[in-house]
């Protein structure tokens, strides 16, 4: 893969009950997808899969999320979920800001997204700005094999908030070099370049989950 792409292994099935998306910014994706579904009997059954395990390994690059999802009535199938990129005007605003705020830049080197921040460019998607693909035969969107790769995308976005910024078009260490040159006094003396020493967070535990039945 090439540096503008993040690979991340498949979630294994995990039954268990609670929340399906734990950060503020995770749950606000998981409500982009589903105030533009039409038909909530597939995003029902898409948490069913995506807690099931049958979301194969998540490829996460600007714009685009991909993976196959396994289905007992076929597949498997490939689904992706598009997201426009940041035009370069809102990347200088977002940077800016972010550079101008030390709370701003101690937080995303902690793996925390300002709500402040992300509102400034409309960083997390709204209503229509997810575009689900997939090569099943159902006409819903999204469809079941995309929705639990939605699902599952918030827990990646949980663990690291910069998988969001790459789905918006800037890797992390783009990111954090720009914020370097931008940043005379970091906060707390943290270089932004030491970010790259400092262990990312374990993906979320999923015994919480429970699957939703088949139907």
């Amino acid at each position: 893969m090439t540096e503008r792409v993040r690979g991340f292994p498949a979630f294994p099935a995990r039954p268990g009950r609670g929340p399906f998306a734990r950060s503020w910014w995770g749950r606000a994706w998981l409500q982009a997808m589903e105030d533009t579904a039409l038909d909530q009997r597939q995003l029902r059954r898409g948490r069913g899969y995506a807690v099931a395990g049958l979301v194969g390994p998540i490829a996460v690059s600007p714009g685009r999320i991909a993976a196959t999802v396994d289905d007992t009535g076929g597949g498997p199938y490939r689904t992706a979920l598009r997201l426009a990129e940041l035009s370069t005007t809102d990347w200088e605003l977002l940077l800016g800001r972010a550079a101008d705020r030390a709370a701003h830049l101690a937080a995303l080197l902690d793996r925390d997204l300002p709500p402040e921040l992300a509102d400034d460019v409309g960083l997390l998607p709204g209503i229509g700005d997810l575009d689900p693909e997939c090569d099943c035969p159902g006409w819903e969107l999204p469809c079941r094999h995309a929705a639990a790769l939605s699902f599952q995308v918030s827990w990646l976005l949980d663990a690291d908030p910069f998988v969001l910024l790459l789905m918006r078009g800037r890797t992390e260490r783009e990111v954090l070099d720009e914020l370097g040159r931008r940043t005379s006094r970091p906060p707390e003396g943290m270089l932004a370049a030491d970010a790259y020493a400092r262990p990312v967070p374990p993906l979320p535990d999923l015994a919480e989950f429970t699957p939703v039945p088949r139907r």
